[in-house]
């Protein structure tokens, strides 16, 4: 197959346009290490493998196994912990049992970490960014919850589980079964096949404040409770970015991948590292290893 050269030209163009974005907002690109022992750990996303008998490299040296990065996001943060200015990267990221109209199971990722933001000028940062490289206007901005109301006509927060049980029964009876009482993975399907259909048509938009439950990484808001600092991105009706005003306290993230963990169980998937070199460097050690 021939490559497209118009392509490759328009995705060049479109690499040297988001690196010129962050370096004139003085960010420092960096380049993390595709293959490492550590991994998010998220319950639905899953990484690529590899033995580390493959390395020929003495045994005692290394662990059992390492992963390919399904976002640079855990050594941007050793970066960071480790006293980096804002860093962005813009590099290859893999995703095991990802294959589609949207990407491939190796894909190009965007990652930024602004040092001494907080919620609102992360939005702005990203809502500039949207703006510009998709050539609108501007970028609206509204609720998780605030949706869900006008598109489900429900409160995903207070509604109780009868009443989600009841929204995703309309959609497909078979699927409520398989989900049970797993309140968060209703209103995914709901998110997903109710809402985001319909969202950044007309320009793109950022959905903030998701459930508590559903904080990733993310702190809790700190003007509700119930919500965490947790934003996305739609455009056309697909999920280009999210973005969170980051946890910074190593126990609450274990104790999340642990969570994490249990649902990747619960799904038949594999365990993942819950206490990582993250973790440790979070903790202020900074004598580890590279990888």
């Amino acid at each position: 197959m021939k490559p497209n050269i118009q392509f490759l030209a328009e995705r060049a163009a479109l690499l040297r346009e988001l690196r010129a974005f962050f370096d004139a907002r003085q960010f420092v690109e960096v380049q993390p290490p595709c293959l490492s022992r550590d991994c998010v750990v998220d319950p639905y996303i899953d990484p690529l493998q590899i033995q580390s008998d493959q390395f020929n490299l003495p045994a005692h040296r290394l662990p059992d196994r390492f992963f390919l990065q399904t976002s640079p996001e855990s050594a941007m943060k050793r970066m960071l912990a480790a006293g980096s200015p804002s860093i962005y990267s813009l590099g290859p990221v893999f995703r095991a049992g990802e294959l589609g109209a949207m990407h491939n199971v190796e894909f190009t990722m965007l990652e930024w970490y602004d040092v001494g933001a907080d919620m609102k000028s992360a939005v702005a940062l990203l809502g500039d960014l949207a703006a510009q490289i998709l050539s609108k206007p501007g970028c609206d901005v509204t609720t998780y919850r605030e949706l869900f109301q006008q598109h489900v006509s429900l409160d995903p927060i207070e509604s109780s589980v009868d009443d989600l049980i009841d929204r995703v029964g309309h959609l497909d009876a078979a699927l409520t079964r398989s989900l049970g009482q797993d309140r968060d993975s209703m209103l995914d399907v709901l998110m997903s096949e109710v809402i985001q259909p319909h969202l950044g048509w007309q320009q793109p938009v950022i959905v903030t404040d998701y459930p508590l439950s559903q904080a990733a990484l993310a702190k809790a808001s700190a003007t509700d409770p119930q919500c965490a600092a947790r934003f996305e991105l739609f455009a056309s009706g697909v999920e280009l970015a999210n973005g969170y005003d980051e946890l910074l306290d190593a126990n609450v993230l274990v104790e999340r991948a642990k969570t994490a963990n249990q649902k990747r169980i619960a799904s038949g998937r594999s365990p993942l590292p819950a206490e990582t070199l993250l973790v440790t460097a979070m903790r202020g050690d900074a004598t580890q290893d590279s990888l």
